[in-house]
């Protein structure tokens, strides 16, 4: 349930209180005396607490939530990075990954583990 603040309408006094976001947000003290709501920004949480290397906190976070198969992808590619962050700029679960995409295929490379440049001597191509 969320929580409301509401400040005292004379002293600079507060108090937090949790109700459902159906009721009429309004908080009358013992003395019948009504306070002002105070208006915040919401607050949500950007911090993962999942697990990079944990394909199991991956897999539970994500069984359940209502997004789309690109948020799914998404959220891959954050722990990605963030294994890729711990590990000196390598993702060693990507890597097996692609070693796993090469062998099965005759050694052709996954497209994302494709050199990002060509060039020899006459030309220079940036993909």
């Amino acid at each position: 349930m969320p929580q409301y603040i509401y400040k005292h309408p004379d002293k600079e006094e507060y108090i937090e209180i949790i109700q459902s976001m159906n009721e009429e947000h309004v908080y009358f003290d013992e003395d019948n005396l009504k306070w002002d709501r105070v208006l915040t920004s919401p607050r949500l949480n950007t911090e993962s607490t999942l697990d990079p290397w944990s394909k199991n906190d991956f897999m539970n976070a994500t069984s359940n939530s209502k997004g789309t198969y690109g948020d799914l992808l998404d959220r891959s590619k954050e722990m990605s990075q963030k294994r890729a962050d711990q590990n000196g700029g390598i993702d060693p679960v990507q890597q097996k990954y692609f070693k796993k995409y090469s062998q099965e295929r005759g050694g052709q490379k996954h497209f994302a583990d494709l050199p990002k440049s060509f060039e020899n001597k006459n030309i220079k191509v940036d993909l």
